[in-house]
């Protein structure tokens, strides 16, 4: 049984006291998104905290969490092209992370206490994560528009192992570590509704939007066989859709499950 002294259920509105952990330095959070649960971070004792928690490598860095379409313009580089394949799934309310450059100009809002070798990886890519489920949305767009701050996040589950889709399925080290663990259950269910635990997914899908070393990929401006092209390096919820989104933005791209991150 969770600890009740930590443990909220979610209203649909903003979690008040997971913003006030998340922003206060060294928060950690547990909080339900359309695969399941998510360790919130924002700092870098947040993120040594959730890596002792989950007792993983600490060359895995931490995904970051947009909460609007202005939010991913204003912290990674973007082409006109990999804008506009955003745009059509945050408008369709689908699931996405890309891995992506940081803009120069936004690092400054990573905190300067070692923060940034946990949030990139060493070519200095995050992947960068937008329409990942409503509880955790609402926290991240206030973070951002409110304060300038960016939440970062790791699945709720030991490393290499699913929660299941179930706040019960984090694990006794996460709940024993964690600030505030926001229970949503039914929210989480909801969105695979036809999947049970055995089948559901438990992750999003990533596509690299970089090449080998770390750079935006070229626009294919309608041109056939450009590359280095959008690798899809993690399947997921919605892959199906997401895969025709790809060729509906992109006449190249391609598939090759764990290549990298």
């Amino acid at each position: 049984m969770l600890a009740k002294d930590k443990t909220v259920a979610w209203t649909g509105s903003i979690q008040q006291n997971g913003l006030d952990i998340l922003t206060r330095g060294g928060g950690m959070i547990v909080s339900p998104t359309k695969v399941g649960y998510i360790i919130m971070t924002s700092d870098r004792k947040g993120l040594d905290r959730k890596f002792d928690a989950k007792v993983r490598n600490r060359n895995k860095p931490g995904v970051v969490l947009c909460g609007s379409m202005s939010q991913l313009r204003a912290l990674a580089e973007l082409t006109p092209e990999i804008d506009a394949f955003y745009q059509a799934h945050w408008d369709a309310d689908i699931l996405l992370g890309c891995i992506l450059p940081w803009r120069s100009e936004a690092t400054s809002v990573i905190p300067e206490d070692g923060s940034r070798e946990l949030v990139m990886d060493n070519r200095m890519t995050s992947c960068f994560v937008i329409r990942f489920g409503t509880p955790s949305e609402q926290l991240a767009e206030r973070m951002w528009n409110e304060q300038g701050r960016v939440a970062f996040a790791s699945s709720a589950n030991p490393s290499g192992k699913g929660n299941r889709g179930v706040v019960e399925g984090i694990g006794e080290r996460i709940e024993v570590e964690a600030d505030l663990i926001i229970s949503a259950n039914d929210y989480v269910a909801s969105i695979q509704p036809a999947k049970d635990a055995d089948t559901r997914y438990e992750q999003g899908v990533m596509v690299s939007m970089v090449d080998e070393a770390g750079k935006l990929i070229p626009e294919q401006k309608g041109e056939r066989m450009v590359s280095p092209a959008p690798t899809l390096i993690r399947k997921g919820l919605d892959v199906d859709r997401i895969m025709s989104l790809l060729s509906d933005h992109f006449l190249s791209w391609d598939y090759r499950q764990g290549q990298y991150y």
